[in-house]
């Protein structure tokens, strides 16, 4: 893969616009400069849209949300990366086996528009889910050192 030997290898999932996708990227590279981001587009103005954002690389499609998820230790994106058809059918079955069976770390924002409501979920801005992905980001960071050190890895 790309990624230097030493890096956490982080892959942010988005599609549509990739709204969600840049601003998770935009503040991870303004906390976490160093971080080696991948970001992986349902569809290449999402792809485009994380790149401009400060991404380090992109890739586009199914086959590509495949293969990155295979070798990341974590992995961000809006709560519907890991259910087949959502959004409005650009995550195929496929994507959603990939982002679900990886070992990876999977930090997912709640989104009303998935139609799966989770309890226990504040009802906060989305841009106060963003804040709390890239702290815990920050957080997994500061206590291990080390990708293997990862929760979810064995």
């Amino acid at each position: 893969m790309w990624w230097k030997e030493t890096a956490v290898r982080t892959v942010i999932i988005d599609g549509q616009g990739g709204k969600i996708g840049s601003s998770i990227v935009r503040q991870l590279k303004n906390s976490l400069p160093e971080l080696q981001l991948l970001a992986l587009g349902t569809n290449s103005i999402a792809t485009s849209a994380m790149l401009k954002a400060g991404a380090d690389m992109g890739a586009t499609g199914e086959n590509s949300v495949v293969v990155g998820c295979r070798d990341a230790d974590i992995i961000i994106g809006p709560l519907g990366i890991i259910l087949a058809d959502s959004f409005i059918g650009e995550i195929t079955p496929v994507m959603a086996r990939a982002v679900a069976a990886s070992r990876a770390l999977k930090i997912l924002i709640p989104m009303k528009k998935c139609g799966v409501e989770i309890m226990g979920v504040q009802n906060t801005p989305l841009s106060g889910y963003i804040e709390l992905a890239v702290a815990r980001v920050k957080s997994l960071l500061e206590q291990k050192g080390e990708p293997s050190g990862l929760p979810g890895q064995q």
